[in-house]
């Protein structure tokens, strides 16, 4: 019985990790609404500019192999996973985004599959920000373009 129990548990074990891999291989939407998509392009000119803060979403494990120049390590956590991204929940620290509400913010993490830069420039705008910019193509697509990245 015991070596049923442990074998049952594996199997569900198995089957979570499946779905939660299969739900981190869909795509984030190609709109977002009141959200300016940003491209690679727009962002490597913006980058240096006064009043333009850019924030990687990304584990800071990730943000220390490499990021984006002068942008800021702000962490995505999940508080609920789910198969669905459409019903995970999640959080990071908005007291670290800019008290002016009409700063230009961009949020960025892996890619078009990286939900939760999708999540963060969605919390922003519902939080008041009116210049919320989500580059959609993440850190994967600057960094296979070629572009500087810091370590």
């Amino acid at each position: 019985m015991k070596r049923l129990t442990v074998t049952l548990s594996a199997l569900v074990f198995m089957f979570a990790m499946t779905v939660i891999a299969i739900a981190d291989d869909i795509p984030t939407p190609t709109k977002l609404d009141g959200v300016r998509i940003a491209t690679s392009d727009e962002l490597k000119a913006l980058i240096g500019q006064k009043d333009v803060y850019i924030f990687d979403m990304r584990k800071a494990l990730n943000y220390g192999k490499g990021h984006l120049k002068g942008s800021v390590s702000l962490p995505f956590k999940w508080t609920v996973e789910n198969e669905d991204p459409g019903k995970r929940r999640g959080e990071f620290d908005l007291s670290k985004l800019p008290q002016d509400k009409n700063a230009k913010i961009i949020f960025h993490s892996d890619g078009p599959h990286g939900w939760k830069s999708y999540y963060a420039a969605k919390i922003s705008k519902e939080a008041g920000y009116k210049n919320v910019m989500w580059y959609r193509d993440g850190f994967d697509d600057w960094s296979k373009k070629g572009y500087p990245v810091e370590h």
